[in-house]
């Protein structure tokens, strides 16, 4: 028994291995300061500790490991006996305290009110353990209020006790995936895996490398898919990059996760859910609005919108109403172009937070859509033509009602196009939150209605228009030509999405709806009950759709942008255009849709023209095409990486350059140009290289 005793007082007098001073210098009567043990410790296995930290009021703070701009982390000293180690403290997720002082404002992690750090402990296996061992240490740390900070200090002897079950609860778990990194210019960009369905209530991510970013700088947060993206501010100082980034993901709601991130890719686009947009390389966001209130006014003279627009226009000077009802119709109106504005782009959001990779007009994607629209526009044509007579398209009711239902028209029918100055706002409405993205759309609805508006509310506007007369059903019945265009333009497009025969049994289908709406035209003269008698006319039509469309339904049949296009280019993908970009050749890359009106006019004034043809030919420009006709999810992902929501997107590479995005109404001179810019660049390199002629279809 003497024996052991003094093997016993040997070991005890090892463990010290440490420096602890006899007694502490400060105290800790701030923040008192205790350490706990889970337990007695098992060979072989890790043993936990705790240091339990509890103010002695509410104006008192203590630090994270990193504590910010200011402040300090804990010095912690343990001896333990030969063999043990102690491994990285484990803290809770931190809060941010901010200080606005003169110089700028600083940001210090902080924990307020009681908190606990746990310490693993590693038990070497052939540790002799009887019992709880004496486990001494001596802690340094920080006490603050707002306004002053006292040092503190403390001797410490582990014993039994605490509450771990809570405290293990508190601290960020560890995510089992690795993050990835990467720096561009000044910011740190950081793609953290997260599942989607994680609530992010107010994110904030604490970097645990000192001296890396600046923390009082916005962060910026988006979402890819199951990655949540953070930009971050590097610091001024800042002069390398290390090897790994740690750091803890704060879901604002004293909830997160810790994370180790290692240099490597990170996604761009996804959608923005927190931060300033300045911050996000995404202009000011009255331009964005601006941007897309002009870009909706100019959707009023595409040839599917001016003739709804034109006649609904006349109708306030037929009906002559009063003032009252000349502004409440134009509020009509406005409500209902917005309220589809609205829900085509809410619909849009939650599909893309669903994780489908979709963009503006998605819907024309779609057959079904594309016959609904087909149908209705057909409709249309039939009543301007004065086939038939509709409450609420006709330009004579002049209800509320029907305004609201003719602005709910007018915003279905401009989705195909996106004019000058939309392309910005929309492709921002694809990052920024979900609230900040609707009112970009509800602005891109104000600007579609505004010209009605202006009617309704501006006498001396409507004094301006022509007075009543017997050319206003003569204008009317014009109206019906473009409009008729609009349908020609569908049912190309359902050929275009669904193979012939699919077009053709649409076509069907569309011949029964008119000529039952001409029955009822007839019976609407002769003052008879009309309604009725289009059920059963239509009725064997609709019928006969139904089953056969899907069966005709053959989207391997149209052929691609590709194959049509004088430039003979190569169908768009992420390695084709790595490839190309390589080989030391001008690309030219743009993307277009069949049911896309700028697309085409750009096409036929620009692109498919000889002398462009000829002028990348000279230059050896590779040119690419992405149709995006039927939504290809690649294709899709590409312009919301380049900030585009749809088409048209064109992209001009320079050899060994980066993508120059033109504008989306373009030029043949600007591509000519460019063409022949890249060619004296080449001669001027003195570069010899074979170049592969472009054909040039007659």
């Amino acid at each position: 028994m003497l024996l052991l005793a003094i093997m016993a007082l040997v070991w005890a007098a090892g463990v010290r291995a440490q420096d602890i001073p006899a007694q502490p210098r400060y105290g800790d009567d701030n923040i008192a300061v205790a350490l706990y043990a889970d337990g007695a410790p098992r060979a072989g296995e890790t043993w936990m500790l705790a240091l339990r930290f509890t103010p002695s009021s509410d104006e008192w703070h203590g630090y994270w490991s990193n504590p910010g701009d200011a402040g300090l982390g804990m010095d912690l000293r343990l001896a333990l006996p030969e063999g043990w180690t102690m491994g990285a403290p484990l803290y809770p997720v931190p809060q941010r305290l901010v200080q606005e002082l003169p110089s700028g404002p600083l940001m210090n992690h902080i924990y307020k009110g009681e908190y606990a750090v746990l310490m693993p402990i590693a038990v070497p296996d052939d540790a002799d353990i009887a019992g709880l061992p004496r486990i001494e240490g001596f802690v340094e740390f920080l006490a603050c209020t707002d306004t002053v900070c006292v040092p503190q200090d403390a001797l410490l002897e582990a014993r039994q006790g605490g509450d771990f079950a809570r405290w293990r609860s508190e601290i960020a778990p560890k995510l089992a995936s690795a993050a990835s990194f990467e720096a561009s210019g000044n910011v740190i960009r950081l793609a953290i895996p997260l599942p989607a369905t994680v609530e992010l209530a107010n994110p904030h991510v604490f970097i645990a490398n000192t001296g890396l970013v600046a923390y009082a700088e916005p962060q910026v947060f988006r979402r890819a898919g199951d990655t949540l993206v953070a930009e971050l501010l590097l610091d001024r100082y800042q002069a390398e990059l290390p090897a790994e980034v740690e750091g803890i993901v704060s879901f604002g709601t004293g909830a997160g996760v810790r994370f180790g991130a290692i240099a490597g890719p990170v996604p761009d686009g996804g959608e923005m859910i927190a931060g300033p947009v300045e911050y996000a390389g995404i202009p000011p966001l009255w331009t964005l609005l601006l941007g897309a209130l002009v870009g909706g006014l100019i959707l009023n003279i595409m040839p599917c919108v001016f003739p709804i627009l034109s006649l609904k226009a006349l109708s306030l000077v037929r009906a002559g109403g009063s003032e009252a009802a000349a502004r409440a119709e134009g509020l009509a109106y406005t409500a209902g172009v917005v309220l589809a504005c609205i829900a085509l782009g809410g619909l849009l959001l939650a599909l893309r937070a669903a994780g489908e990779q979709v963009g503006w007009a998605f819907q024309l994607q779609q057959p079904a859509f594309v016959i609904a629209l087909l149908v209705l526009a057909s409709v249309i044509t039939a009543n301007l033509a004065g086939v038939f007579a509709l409450p609420g398209i006709d330009t004579g009711g002049g209800a509320r009602r029907g305004a609201f239902a003719t602005g709910l028209l007018a915003a279905v029918a401009a989705t195909p196009c996106t004019g000058p100055f939309m392309a910005a706002a929309l492709g921002a409405a694809l990052l920024l939150p979900t609230m900040l993205a609707l009112a970009l759309f509800a602005a891109l609805g104000l600007g579609l209605a505004l010209p009605f508006l202006a009617l309704g509310f501006v006498p001396a506007l409507r004094r301006m228009l022509p007075r009543p007369g017997p050319w206003m059903e003569r204008f009317r019945r014009a109206m019906a030509i473009p409009m008729g265009l609009t349908a020609l333009a569908l049912l190309w497009l359902a050929v275009q999405l669904g193979g012939r025969g699919f077009a053709l049994f649409a076509l069907v289908t569309l011949f029964g709806i008119v000529l039952a709406l001409f029955v009822v035209g007839k019976l609407q003269q002769a003052g008879k009950m009309a309604w009725p008698a289009f059920g059963l006319v239509a009725a064997p039509f609709l019928i006969f759709g139904a089953f056969a469309m899907p069966a005709a339904y053959d989207p391997g049949e149209q052929r691609s942008a590709a194959s049509r296009s004088l430039l003979a280019p190569q169908p768009f993908s992420a390695e084709a255009l790595g490839e190309a970009r390589a080989s030391g050749n001008p690309v030219f890359v743009w993307f277009t849709a069949d049911w896309c009106v700028t697309c085409k006019v750009n096409e036929g004034l620009a692109i498919e023209r000889e002398a462009t043809a000829r002028a990348f030919a000279d230059a050896g420009v590779i040119a690419m095409v992405g149709d995006w006709t039927d939504g290809d999810e690649a294709i899709t992902r590409f312009l919301t990486e380049q900030g585009a929501a749809g088409v048209p997107l064109y992209l001009w590479y320079e050899p060994g350059g980066e993508a120059e995005q033109l504008p989306q109404v373009i030029t043949a001179d600007m591509l000519t140009e460019r063409a022949l810019r890249a060619r004296r660049a080449a001669r001027a390199r003195g570069i010899s290289r074979e170049i592969r002629p472009r054909a040039v279809r007659d």
